[in-house]
């Protein structure tokens, strides 16, 4: 069955959709704090009811979510997110919409990721800005999910057969593409089986919708295939971990607000502004963007992972670049934040990072010259020159200082802040008390 894409607006278009297609399950999807994906199926037969009163579900069982005293939630579908998904069988097929979380009176729970992104999304729409989003979500294809054997030992744009997951991600493509969802191009990664699909822009709610779905297909694809796809950042020792390089600009009344073309760098004073609440703020929301403790071993000097807080046009060692800007492409004038991996929530990744740059606007935030120097190469001396610091070097670090933002308690709110908090807290604890192999290897046999 040849199955279209659909531009659902609302209740009526899905039911409409539902039974001219024979749709036999819809997915109800929403997301945990940490940006894991939950699910539960309905039959089209409970559809309607379900965008009148929405789905309760228990609450307390969902992490970050509320204590079991005050336990009910409800899922309230979100029609316009109605697709039909692509990995499944097209006979009888199964379709999927993303929830907004609320409370059984219907306000919205403030620990919902979208409601947090939607929130911040908001600010900017009084302002008279939309918020638009192309992240770079690199993977890795894995022989399983109990080892890092990889399939090939391409490098960065090899072709096969260096590249043995060419025939994965073409079909990844034509899952993303039946869905709806546009890719610019794709390639090999620089290490071994890695990869990198580049999805087109969008405005951020609907770019985040994008991210959750695109990782899925991701590993539903590649376990067609046999073999093991993760977003984990930095999986093998010695080899370049995967980013998410989050590139993100401004429009009011159709034009670019970042674009000034009498600027030496083609930056409006809006732009800079925003790039400046970025790197201002970057250590107080990289517990968010780069949330787990696997994250900061890919967040070293080297491997193409920016940890130092500057910003340049062609120099990929700094935090954020801005890509040069070409003749008659004013509306591609954007900025890239380079530290965030592909395991972040997108939401909640997408919130703080426009709240910052909104932040630095609002306060006309100075931004500093950029930095086209390898800040690699550089000496504390050096870096201490130029004023470059460094993020957070753990994710305890990084969460003692999200701990201590009020503005990030602003951004994600009382509930989800300290449920972060608490939640990174206990992670690192329990990292902090294992033993591991180069612990035995080297000490074991001298001490």
């Amino acid at each position: 069955m040849n199955i279209p894409v659909f531009n659902c607006k609302n209740a009526d278009d899905v039911m409409k959709a539902v039974k001219d297609y024979d749709v036999s399950f819809i997915q109800y999807w929403f997301l945990d704090i940490l940006g894991t994906l939950k699910s539960f199926q309905i039959t089209p037969n409970e559809l309607e009811a379900s965008f009148e009163e929405g789905m309760g579900f228990d609450g307390s069982s969902i992490l970050g979510f509320c204590r079991i005293d005050e336990s009910d939630m409800v899922a309230m579908p979100d029609p316009t997110t109605f697709q039909i998904c692509s990995w499944r069988p097209s006979d009888k097929p199964v379709a999927r919409m993303f929830c907004d979380v609320v409370s059984p009176d219907g306000t919205p729970f403030e620990a919902d990721s979208r409601f947090v992104l939607k929130k911040v999304m908001g600010q900017a729409a009084e302002k008279g800005y939309t918020f638009y989003v192309g992240p770079e979500l690199e993977f890795f294809l894995f022989a399983d999910d109990q080892d890092t054997i990889v399939l090939d030992s391409g490098g960065y744009f090899d072709a096969p057969p260096l590249d043995l997951g060419n025939n994965i991600r073409r079909d990844i493509i034509f899952a993303l593409d039946a869905m709806g969802i546009q890719v610019e191009y794709s390639h090999h990664e620089v290490a071994p089986s890695q990869h990198e699909i580049d999805l087109r822009y969008q405005e951020g709610m609907r770019m985040a919708d994008t991210s959750m779905t695109y990782r899925v297909v991701v590993k539903e694809t590649a376990r067609k295939h046999g073999c093991y796809a993760t977003f984990m950042p930095k999986p093998i020792f010695g080899e370049n971990g995967s980013g998410m390089h989050v590139h993100q600009s401004l429009f009011k009344n159709g034009r670019n607000v970042f674009y000034d073309a009498n600027d030496e760098y083609h930056l409006s004073a809006e732009g800079k502004s925003y790039i400046a609440g970025i790197l201002k703020h970057a250590p107080e929301f990289v517990a968010v963007t780069n949330q787990w403790v696997n994250s900061y071993k890919r967040l070293v000097p080297g491997y193409e992972a920016p940890v130092y807080i500057a910003w340049a046009r062609r120099n990929r060692s700094a935090l954020v670049r801005v890509p040069m800007y070409k003749p008659g492409k004013e509306n591609a004038t954007r900025m890239e934040l380079r530290c965030p991996d592909p395991a972040a929530n997108p939401y909640l990744c997408f919130a703080v990072q426009l709240a910052a740059g909104l932040k630095g606007m609002e306060e006309n935030y100075v931004l500093a010259d950029p930095v086209e120097d390898d800040i690699f190469s550089m000496n504390e001396r050096q870096l201490k020159r130029n004023k470059i610091k460094a993020l957070p070097g753990s994710l305890y670090e990084a969460t003692v200082n999200l701990d201590k933002s009020t503005f990030m308690k602003e951004v994600l709110g009382d509930h989800l802040h300290s449920a972060l908090v608490e939640n990174k807290l206990a992670e690192w604890d329990e990292y902090r008390t294992q033993v591991t192999e180069f612990e035995l290897d080297k000490y074991l046999p001298v001490l």
